[in-house]
C-alpha cells in the first residue's frame, strides 16, 4: 500500500467562531489554528500520520481566499513535516478533496481524507482502517449510537419569546433566542453509527467517484463526507470501530476537552516511561 493523505482545511469554522467563550491564551477565530497542548489543531492532526511506514504523501488544502497568508504562517512548519499545500475549494468540503486530488501522486494506491479537525485520531485507529483497506475498497470508523435518538423540527412558534413587561422599562431584551425544536419521532438506533475519519479508499475509486461529479453524472446533494459520496456511486462502505476520543473540534468548547485529553495521554505516557526505566534498573 502507498497511502496518499488528504487534509482538508479549507473550512472557515463559523460554529466555532461564534460559540465564543475563547479563552485568552487561544483568541484564534479559527479552529484549525487554535492551540492545542502548544500546537494548533490542524498540525495534531497531520503529525498523527507523518511517521506511518505506509503514508508517502500528506497533502493539506486550505482556504483559497486566504492561501498566501496559510502559507506565509505554516509553509516552513508543514515543509518540515514534508507536507504539500495546495488551494482547497471556497464552498462545499467535497471542492476541497476534488482540488487536492490533482496532487495525489499516480503510484498512490490508497486515498486517505481526514478531517483537520479531529487531532485526537490515534495510531491505534489509523492502523485498524488502513488494515481494513488493504482489503476492501472503501473503509471508515465509525461509533455507535449509545444514546436515544430523536428526530425532531424547528417549532416557530414556541420559539417566540412573549412580551416582557419589563422591556418597556428595561429596553427590549435582545438576548439571543436558543429554537426551541418538537419531537418528530423517537429513531431506532440499532445499526446506526457516527462517521469519523480517517475514510480510506482505493485511489481508482475515489478518482472515479469525484470524476462522476465532474461530469455532472452524480449530484452533490446530501454529499456530507467522502463515504457518502462513495455510496452514492453505488459503491460498499465498510466500517470498522471508531474511537470515542476521535472528536471533531466544532465549538470553542470542544478545547478544553481536547486539551485535558492530550494532558492526561502525556501523563500516562510519562508514567509508562517512568515503570519502563525503574524495572529495567532492577533487571540490571
Amino acid at each position: 500500500m502507498r497511502i496518499t493523505v488528504i487534509i482538508p482545511a479549507a473550512g472557515v469554522g463559523r460554529r466555532f467562531a461564534e460559540s465564543g467563550n475563547r479563552s485568552q491564551e487561544n483568541t484564534s477565530a479559527n479552529k484549525l489554528e487554535a492551540e492545542l497542548a502548544g500546537r494548533p489543531v490542524f498540525i495534531r492532526a497531520i503529525e498523527a500520520f507523518t511517521n506511518h511506514p505506509l503514508v508517502h504523501r500528506i497533502i493539506v488544502a486550505a482556504n483559497p481566499e486566504t492561501f498566501d497568508d496559510f502559507v506565509f504562517r505554516w509553509g516552513d512548519k508543514l515543509g518540515f513535516l514534508g507536507v504539500q499545500t495546495v488551494p482547497g475549494g471556497k464552498a462545499d468540503r467535497w471542492e476541497t478533496v476534488l482540488k487536492a486530488l490533482d496532487a495525489v501522486p499516480p503510484n498512490t494506491t490508497h486515498i486517505a481524507v481526514h478531517d483537520a479537525a479531529r487531532p485526537l485520531v490515534t495510531r491505534r485507529l489509523i492502523d485498524r482502517v488502513f488494515d481494513a483497506a488493504s482489503r476492501f475498497d472503501a473503509v471508515i470508523p465509525g461509533l455507535r449510537l449509545t444514546g436515544t435518538i430523536k428526530r425532531t423540527v424547528i417549532d416557530e412558534t414556541a420559539s417566540q419569546r412573549p412580551p416582557d413587561p419589563a422591556d418597556a422599562i428595561l429596553g427590549e431584551n435582545t438576548a439571543p433566542q436558543s429554537p426551541i425544536s418538537r419531537v418528530v419521532e423517537t429513531v431506532d438506533r440499532a445499526g446506526l453509527v457516527e462517521a469519523q475519519t480517517p475514510q480510506v479508499f482505493n485511489a481508482d475509486l475515489l478518482r472515479r467517484a469525484y470524476a462522476a461529479i465532474t461530469d455532472k453524472n452524480l449530484a452533490t446533494t446530501g454529499i456530507t463526507d467522502d463515504a457518502s459520496l462513495v455510496e452514492s456511486f453505488g459503491e460498499t462502505v465498510r466500517v470498522v470501530e471508531g474511537e470515542p476520543t476521535n472528536i471533531k473540534i466544532t465549538q470553542a468548547a470542544d478545547l478544553p476537552l481536547a486539551e485535558a485529553w492530550v494532558q492526561r495521554t502525556h501523563q500516562t505516557e510519562a508514567a509508562g516511561q517512568a515503570r519502563r526505566r525503574l524495572f529495567a534498573d532492577d533487571n540490571e
